[in-house]
């Protein structure tokens, strides 16, 4: 029996909740790309329409087919990749519309956002930053003309340390959040600055003059 020294007791890490996308795109191998690329993150669990989890998606990955054939429930959040995407504004439970061709890294930025309620919009090129509410307005429309992405004071600070390099861990640990918190900064950042990575936000901070490196 030990003296008075105390005990240390191994906790488990908590488990990480995954969300569950659904990929309905009527190109099967764009979807199985897609699926692959989703499934590299720690936090995303993709799986292909007719796989039986359309029911219980946090959030859906969808064309134009999938949406009119009603593949997935009226009540899932849904990321629409879409030819119109720079001249439509997403509605109903379309949270998201980006260009067919999105990066898988923008696409899982864009899904994380939707999964958690907010309605992202894009405006413009494909460089032009979109925004995303809280609490979306339907009279609202995108200023085309504002030079710079509007970050709250939080993003700005994980912009600045992006523009360092810091990791998801790093940013959580400076700015003492969670990292799951950083995870959505980060993703709301890429929405917002209309950005394909960490990089590309870096560099599109950089023109904007959001930050200096």
């Amino acid at each position: 029996m030990p003296g008075s020294a105390a005990q240390t007791i191994a906790r488990p890490e908590p488990a990480t909740h995954r969300l569950t996308v659904l990929i309905a795109l009527g190109d099967a191998a764009r979807a199985e790309q897609l699926a692959d690329t989703l499934a590299a993150s720690d936090d995303l669990l993709p799986a292909l329409a007719g796989s039986g989890m359309g029911q219980t998606a946090d959030v859906a990955l969808v064309d134009e087919a999938a949406l009119e054939s009603r593949a997935v429930s009226p009540a899932t959040p849904c990321v629409l990749l879409s030819r119109r995407a720079d001249h439509e504004r997403p509605a109903g439970n379309v949270l998201a519309m980006l260009p067919a061709s999105a990066d898988g890294l923008l696409i899982a930025a864009a899904l994380r956002l939707a999964a958690f309620g907010y309605r992202v919009s894009r405006a413009g090129q494909s460089e032009a930053h979109g925004d995303f509410h809280g609490e979306p307005s339907e009279d609202e429309t995108p200023d085309d003309n504002q030079p710079r992405a509007a970050l709250s004071p939080r993003e700005a600070e994980v912009l600045a340390l992006l523009a360092e390099g810091a990791p998801n861990k790093v940013i959580a640990r400076r700015l003492n959040i969670s990292v799951h918190t950083a995870k959505f900064h980060v993703a709301a950042i890429l929405i917002k600055l209309g950005a394909a990575n960490r990089t590309d936000a870096i560099a599109i901070a950089m023109r904007q003059g959001l930050v200096l490196v």
